[in-house]
């Protein structure tokens, strides 16, 4: 009996060294050799793996970038320039600084701008309302309220407000990663160019039918007109769809098209000074080339100044 289990333990354990030899052996022939600068390039960024880079994780971006060898086109939205730059000292690249972005929410359908005409009773989820029904309100195009796009958030950078039931973005807390870009089913979030102090004009509309139908649905709807194009001095905007669209990258901020828009569906954000809406700037006073002396006020007249006319009249 003692035999038996002897034999059956130096079988096995023969059995185990013989297969370890055999694995090794396998595991040296195709073993995959790793540049040892994509463990540096992981190293130097800020870990979140939130995708905003396009790629699947940290780890994804940084082999990524070993192995092109180029970092024209490639962003991390969350450490910007300044990683971008360490990862180029690693690499021994250049890299050419990008604007930094921010996420926009094109939408002003307030709760006063557009009331609501039902109440969805089901799961409380933008995409799950959107595949079901219209919204419960007669915009079609407007943003659904239910909060998909601060769930996808992982910076706190979104929440939504109670008063007008839209989601609101804290520029200093956003990353661009483009996470709520993708979780609203109704495309009303957009990375837009960021500029200086915040400040920001955009159209506030996704609505594409035909002005008398959106401003129905939606008292701050575009509708169309064209005004905002026909001032803007740079070109920034454009008409499709019955819709105006500014460029962020174009636009200069001058603010001549929030001045012209009637519905108010081109907002402007964080700027010093308030712009008085269809306000026209007063026109400057011409001041005359030579002063005018002001003639003496006439002396009034007594008693004794019309006696001693009268003696000088009579002989």
């Amino acid at each position: 009996m003692n035999t038996v289990i002897i034999y059956s333990i130096i079988i096995l354990s023969s059995i185990g060294i013989m297969a370890a030899v055999i694995l090794y052996f396998v595991a040296q022939k195709f073993k995959v050799h790793e540049n040892p600068k994509i463990d540096e390039v992981e190293k130097a960024l800020p870990g979140a793996n939130c995708g905003g880079c396009g790629f699947a994780g940290c780890r994804a971006f940084a082999e990524v970038c070993v192995k092109d060898n180029d970092l024209s086109d490639k962003l991390c939205s969350v450490g910007g320039n300044e990683t971008m730059e360490n990862i180029a000292g690693i690499l021994n690249l250049k890299v050419e600084k990008k604007a930094p972005r921010v996420a926009v929410v094109r939408c002003n359908g307030t709760c006063e701008n557009r009331p609501k005409t039902s109440h969805f009773d089901g799961a409380s989820s933008c995409a799950v309302e959107a595949s079901i029904y219209s919204g419960d309100t007669g915009c079609q195009f407007g943003c659904l309220g239910e909060g998909d796009c601060v769930a996808a958030c992982n910076f706190d950078a979104i929440h939504m407000n109670p008063e007008t039931g839209l989601p609101e973005v804290n520029d200093d807390k956003c990353v661009a990663c483009g996470a709520c870009v993708e979780a609203c089913p109704r495309n009303l979030i957009e990375l837009r160019k960021k500029a200086p102090r915040n400040m920001k004009v955009y159209v506030a509309c996704r609505n594409e039918e035909k002005g008398g139908v959106g401003r129905k649905s939606c008292k701050a709807a575009c509708i169309g007109c064209g005004k905002c194009v026909q001032v803007c001095p740079f070109d920034a905007i454009t008409l499709k769809d019955n819709l105006a669209y500014i460029d962020s990258d174009k636009c200069r901020l001058c603010r001549k098209c929030v001045v012209v828009c009637p519905t108010h569906a081109i907002i402007d954000v964080n700027f010093p000074k308030p712009l008085i809406k269809g306000t026209p700037k007063p026109k400057p006073v011409k001041k005359p080339l030579t002063e005018t002396v002001p003639k003496p006020a006439a002396k009034p007249e007594t008693k004794e100044t019309e006696k001693t006319e009268k003696k000088e009249v009579t002989v």
